[in-house]
């Protein structure tokens, strides 16, 4: 039985970088945070590589940033993934694959500098919100190549499911997140239907078509790409998704979770539950005391790294 569709919006375009380059926000531009609780963030980065690699192990074309409360996941579907945190990481990964921190009390990290002039780098960076009791855990990380990201064959040449989080078609995604949640990146051939049933007790479901255009979801019909579709996930009865694409491949992007149902205060790259927990985590990056859980040498130095881990 099919889900109902509660609204459809349009993505929007943000400038995270602050400067020329944008992306594509499925939400909160789309979405409020309201609708998409537990779910924060998404936005879809597609765009050719100009710069090219970094020239020094320290360098990186996003640079180093705070981050409390909430887990993260950079997905990239192509392109080449690189990071460096305050737990002493620095990790590159290739596509598709996926890095992921669930930051808790408080990391520090910075992005990019792993392709060459002219990669066309496509991705997703997804921010998830985390109950108030669990915000203050220590910091936990991991890297997923391409050969560890689950990749499912849907039958009779209908496309593929790479699980991003939680349990579908028997696998369970790699994305360690706090919060309930079920990510799924859907690829559907030209001229085929993809049904599937979200997981039970989720009472969001979003999707996020990216690329392509539908034929109809769940009955509505001519969905363009860009769209996202709120549907209405409360009722257990009604847990399925009926999609069907034109003469041409899409992707869809399923993201249903447990709301938190809980206040968010919000400052950038800090999400809590009030202000005065917000201007706490100010006071301490004024203070050099954020994040109070990191490694004991300068993780922005890779000359300072012991020489057991120097790579």
């Amino acid at each position: 039985m099919s889900m109902p569709i509660k609204a459809i919006a349009e993505e929007g375009i943000t400038h995270p970088f602050g400067d020329h380059r944008s992306v594509k926000q499925a939400f909160p531009a789309a979405i409020t945070s309201e609708h998409s609780d537990p779910f924060l963030m998404c936005d879809y980065l597609d765009m050719v590589e100009t710069a090219g690699k970094a020239r020094h192990d320290d360098a990186f074309p996003i640079d180093w940033h705070p981050h409390r409360g909430m887990d993260i996941a950079t997905y990239l579907r192509t392109g080449t993934g690189r990071h460096a945190d305050s737990l002493g990481n620095r990790m590159t990964f290739d596509s598709p694959g996926m890095q992921w921190m669930s930051v808790g009390s408080g990391v520090e990290h910075a992005e990019g500098g792993g392709d060459d002039p002219g990669t066309n780098v496509r991705g997703f960076q997804i921010w998830i919100n985390v109950p108030k009791e669990r915000k203050m855990d220590d910091p936990r990380y991991g890297t997923v190549p391409s050969e560890d990201l689950p990749s499912v064959a849907l039958g009779d040449g209908i496309g593929t499911a790479l699980v991003l989080a939680g349990d579908a078609y028997g696998v369970r995604g790699p994305f360690e997140t706090v919060q309930e949640v079920q990510m799924i990146d859907f690829r559907v051939g030209g001229g085929r239907t993809l049904e599937f049933s979200i997981g039970e007790g989720l009472d969001t479901a979003i999707l996020y078509v990216y690329e392509g255009c539908l034929k109809s979801v769940n009955g509505e019909n001519d969905v363009q790409s860009g769209s996202v579709i709120l549907l209405d996930a409360t009722v257990d009865a009604l847990r399925g998704l009926n999609i069907k694409t034109k003469d041409e491949e899409a992707g869809v992007m399923l993201f249903a979770g447990k709301k938190l149902k809980e206040p968010i205060a919000w400052h950038g790259p800090i999400v809590m539950n009030t202000q005065e927990q917000i201007r706490t985590t100010l006071l301490e990056l004024r203070t050099g005391k954020f994040p109070p859980k990191r490694v004991d040498w300068d993780y922005k130095r890779m000359a300072a790294f012991p020489t057991k881990m120097n790579f």
